[in-house]
């Protein structure tokens, strides 16, 4: 297993999360830390592009996983994953841009 495969069970096994539940909060967290680290607007479409990089990178990680271990990629799996990663964030930059919801 690698190092990333290693980090997940652990933080799996921390947390009681899920797997899909880890997507979703790796998601957020990823969306708000790079808002708050590169002083990006809630609004903008930077944090989405930085989460679904992070999301793309870390599954092309687990289909090299996978490849070195000799399992088929599961297409529908990765995409699954992704669109778990970038539900939320999504949803929040289309309502920071079209609603006075996140306006200070």
């Amino acid at each position: 297993m690698s190092a990333l495969q290693d980090a997940k069970l652990l933080v799996m096994q921390a947390t009681g999360l899920e797997k899909d539940a880890l997507h979703v909060y790796i998601g957020l967290l990823a969306y708000f830390g790079s808002s708050l680290l590169f002083r990006w607007r809630v609004g903008d479409f930077r944090p989405l592009l930085f989460v679904a990089l992070a999301a793309m990178g870390g599954e092309i990680w687990d289909m090299v996983d996978n490849l070195r271990a000799s399992v088929p990629i599961q297409w529908g799996g990765h995409r699954h994953d992704v669109w778990n990663t970038m539900f939320w964030p999504a949803v929040i930059v289309v309502l920071a841009r079209t609603t006075r919801l996140f306006r200070i």
